[in-house]
Order: C-alpha cells, then sequence, then structure tokens
C-alpha cells in the first residue's frame, strides 16, 4: 500500500485501528486497506513480544486467509535486510512506536520466529477453525473423532453418487418418486439439460424437499406455491 496517497485523516485511523491495544471494529470499502490494517495489527502483536502461536486471523475465505498470510510473511522477510534506519521508518509507518536499538534486533528476528513456531501463526477461514474445533473435543461435540471435510470436488462427486442412486430407485418406483419421475421426464422430453436444471433447483429448495416429521411433501409444495388446501397448479 502506498502510504503516500493516503490521507493524513485517514492514516491516523489506521494506525488507530492497527494499536492491539485497543478493541476496535472496522467498517470499509473494499480496497480500502482493511487487509492492511490487521496485517500491521498482527505485526505489531509481535513487535511487543507476543509468542506467534498465540495469535489468531480468522477470514471469510482462502483467498483473504492466504492474503493475510502473505502480507505479515513478506513484510517481516523485508525487514531482515533492512538497515537501522530503513527498519525504524517502516515500523513507525505502521503506527507503532519509535524503536529502540535493541527492539530493531528484535525486529529482525520476527521473521524466523514466526517461520519456526509450532503451529506458526494461525491465520485461516472461520469454517476452518470450526473444524479445527471439533477435531480437539469430538466426543464433546458429539462427531467422530477422524471425521473428514471434503473438498468441492469430493462434495460434487458425493452428490452425483447419491443423485444417481435416487434416480435408480424412482426409475423402479411405483409410488410417488416414480410417478414424479416420469413428470419430470415427460416435462424435459426436449431438453436434457432441462432436466439437470430443475434437479439442482430442487436441491437449491430444502425448505420443500426437505424431511419434516409429519409433514406431507405435497402440502409443502402447495404452501409454498401459494395454493389453497385440495388445490393443484390445474
Amino acid at each position: 500500500m502506498a502510504f503516500s496517497n493516503i490521507p493524513p485523516s485517514a492514516l491516523a485511523k489506521q494506525h488507530e485501528a492497527s494499536n492491539p491495544g485497543q478493541s476496535v471494529w472496522v467498517s470499509a470499502n473494499a480496497g480500502s486497506g482493511k487487509t492492511h490494517v490487521l496485517a500491521s495489527r498482527v505485526i505489531w502483536l509481535l513487535l511487543k513480544g507476543v509468542a506467534p502461536a498465540k495469535i489468531l486471523c480468522l477470514t471469510f475465505t482462502k483467498a483473504a486467509a492466504a492474503n493475510m498470510a502473505a502480507r505479515v510473511f513478506d513484510t517481516l522477510a523485508r525487514w531482515t535486510q533492512h538497515s537501522d534506519e530503513e527498519l525504524a521508518a517502516e515500523i513507525t509507518r505502521i503506527g507503532a512506536p519509535v524503536p529502540a536499538g535493541a527492539e530493531l534486533a528484535e525486529a529482525r528476528k520476527l521473521f524466523a520466529r514466526a517461520v519456526e513456531t509450532p503451529g506458526g501463526l494461525k491465520i485461516q477461514t472461520i469454517h476452518a477453525f470450526c473444524e479445527r474445533l471439533l477435531h480437539s473435543f469430538p466426543f464433546e461435540a458429539n462427531v467422530p473423532s477422524r471425521f473428514e471435510v471434503p473438498d468441492e470436488l469430493a462434495q460434487q462427486d458425493l452428490l452425483q453418487r447419491a443423485r444417481r442412486r435416487v434416480l435408480a430407485e424412482a426409475n423402479t418406483d411405483m409410488g410417488m418418486l416414480g410417478a414424479a419421475l416420469r413428470c419430470l421426464a415427460v416435462e424435459c422430453r426436449r431438453n436434457d439439460h432441462e432436466f439437470e436444471n430443475l434437479i439442482n433447483e430442487a436441491l437449491r429448495h430444502d425448505e420443500i424437499v426437505g424431511t419434516h416429521a409429519g409433514d406431507d411433501l405435497a402440502d409443502r409444495l402447495r404452501r409454498a406455491l401459494g395454493l389453497r388446501e385440495n388445490r393443484d397448479v390445474r
């Protein structure tokens, strides 16, 4: 981030938000420097002597977590090559107090300390954090101790397997499931992609097709379509 392009008032607010001695909520537009502020806050904590393993940063996406980690480690790696004057200028530029000689020497060690700490800096998504908690306390959470969370490709594969199994059962079913499949086949006989689109759309409306004890599928569908009892779309 080019500090020369930031208005002094905005830079002062960034320095205030970067101070780890304060509890801060930051609300700003995309690209306005929120990640820079959080990275500065983490670096400031390290400068104050906080162990890297005791710092936790949570983000919404993996891309944001990777960006955050890259900013912190790139800054610390750059500090190892700076002269005293350059390093002091960078430290004060993030809002931290002017460092003394001994503090400059410690600042140059932060990169190695962050890299070598078991577990290192914890910069991860909220989902990864929750998964880690569940792995740490599986019995309390009533989950299998060695459970795995499938990635997107594995999720798609599981979904396709379940879909093929249901369609195979529906193809030989003479009840409601079979009737629904035959209705779909008639509606989509001219367009194979339309069948796939309807299945995907149905899966997105689990409030209709989901399982509810004592609740009939036809009743749920009728309510979703705004139909009175004993009425249908015809």
